[in-house]
C-alpha cells in the first residue's frame, strides 16, 4: 500500500494502476514536500463564480487499484439532500464518494452522479464510488440481489469498492457473501472489495473462510479512538486503513484541553484541517462529510502546511477508550 502523487489529468482525474509519480509507503509521516503534492487549478462553477478545485493524493491498494486519500462520506443525509450535497463536492474537486445501501440515501447519489455526468465515459473512469451491503441482505443469494439494486440506484454499470458493512459475530455470513463479492469481481462490476468496523478476529475468520483479506478495513478512527490494534494488524496483513467519523463527529476538535487548537492557530488552519492532516500524513484514507460546500472545500485544503513530530506526538497521545459509535460485537446497520 503507497502513497502516489496524482498525476495532472486538467480535470481532477483518478490514475490508473500503474501511473506514475513520486510515492511514499503509506502509514509514515509525510515529508515537508508532501505539502505540494496537490494541485489546485482555477475553475468557474455552475453559477460563473471562480472556484478552486483540488486533487488529492492516491493511495495504492493491495490489488493494484488507486484510491483517493480523501472521500466524501454521505451518512445521515436524506435521499432528497444527498444530490446537492454531492454535486458541489465533485464540484469542488472529490473524486471518492463514499455510500451504503444502508444510508437509504443511493437513489440520490445516483441522480447527482447523473447530473453532474458522472454515470460513463471519461468522467466515471475518474471517479471512485464505494458502497455497502446492508447487513440483513448478506448471505450469497440475497447479496446478489440487493447489489443489482444499489447499481440500479446509483446509475452505475460498476462500483469500484463494494463493502460488508458490519461483521455482525452474532449472525456471522461473511464467507458465504463473499462468494458473491468474488463473482462481482469477475464480472468486473466491483474493482476492490472491502469490508468496515471488522477487528482482527473477524478479518481472520473471513480469510480462513475465503483465503483472502480485504484490500481495505474501513474503520471509526480519530485521535480519541486510535485503534492501534486493529490498525497494526491491518498494516501487517497489507489492509488499507480507512477512517470514518475522523474528527469523532465533530468532538475532537476541542480534544485535549486545547491541543488542537493552539496547533491549529500556529499553522493558520482549522482545527478540523489540523485533524484531517494528521490522518493523511499517517497514510489513512479519510471519507469526511460536509453538507457545506465551502466546509467541502476546506477538508480537501490540507496541503500547504506539514505538522511536525512534536505536534503529530501530542495528537498521538490523545488516544482514550471511548469510540463515538457502535461496538462491531454487537452492532448491526440492518
Amino acid at each position: 500500500m503507497q502513497v502516489a502523487d496524482v498525476a495532472d489529468t486538467g480535470s481532477g482525474g483518478l490514475p490508473r494502476t500503474g501511473s506514475g509519480g513520486s510515492r511514499t509507503q503509506a502509514g509514515q509521516p509525510t515529508s515537508a514536500t508532501a505539502a505540494t503534492l496537490v494541485r489546485r487549478t482555477l475553475h468557474f462553477d455552475s453559477r460563473g463564480c471562480s472556484m478552486t478545485v483540488f486533487h488529492t493524493p492516491m493511495i495504492t491498494l493491495p490489488d493494484g487499484n488507486l484510491i483517493p486519500q480523501i472521500g466524501l462520506g454521505v451518512l445521515r443525509i436524506d435521499d432528497e439532500g444527498v444530490t446537492p450535497v454531492v454535486e458541489s463536492a465533485l464540484e469542488a474537486g472529490y473524486r471518492h464518494i463514499d455510500g451504503a445501501a444502508g444510508y437509504n440515501n443511493e437513489a440520490g447519489v445516483g441522480r447527482a452522479l447523473q447530473n453532474a455526468g458522472f454515470t460513463q465515459g471519461e468522467n466515471r473512469k475518474n471517479l471512485w464510488v464505494t458502497t455497502k451491503l446492508r447487513d440483513s441482505e448478506q448471505g450469497y443469494d440475497s447479496a446478489r440481489k440487493a447489489f443489482d439494486r444499489q447499481l440500479d440506484l446509483l446509475q452505475l454499470d460498476y462500483v469500484d469498492m463494494y463493502m460488508l458493512h458490519w461483521p455482525t459475530p452474532f449472525n456471522w455470513r461473511s464467507g458465504e457473501t463473499w462468494k458473491a463479492f468474488d463473482e462481482f469481481r469477475a464480472e468486473g462490476r466491483v474493482r476492490t472489495l472491502g469490508v468496515c468496523n471488522f477487528l482482527p478476529e473477524h478479518l481472520e475468520r473471513l480469510h480462513k473462510e475465503t483465503g483472502e483479506y480485504p484490500a481495505v478495513n474501513q474503520i471509526e478512527l480519530h485521535p480519541t479512538w486510535q485503534q492501534r490494534e486493529v490498525v497494526a494488524y491491518c498494516k501487517a496483513h497489507n489492509i488499507a486503513v480507512e477512517a470514518y467519523s475522523p474528527m469523532a463527529r465533530g468532538a475532537d476538535l476541542n480534544a485535549g484541553d486545547g491541543v488542537i487548537e493552539r496547533i491549529a492557530r500556529a499553522h493558520g488552519v482549522t482545527e478540523a484541517q489540523v485533524i484531517l492532516r494528521w490522518h493523511i500524513e499517517n497514510g489513512t484514507i479519510i471519507i469526511p462529510k460536509s453538507v457545506h460546500a465551502d466546509r467541502q472545500r476546506q477538508n480537501l485544503d490540507l496541503f500547504g502546511f506539514v505538522l511536525s513530530s512534536a505536534e503529530h506526538a501530542a495528537i498521538d497521545a490523545l488516544d482514550g477508550p471511548t469510540r463515538a459509535g457502535h461496538d462491531p460485537m454487537t452492532f448491526t446497520y440492518a
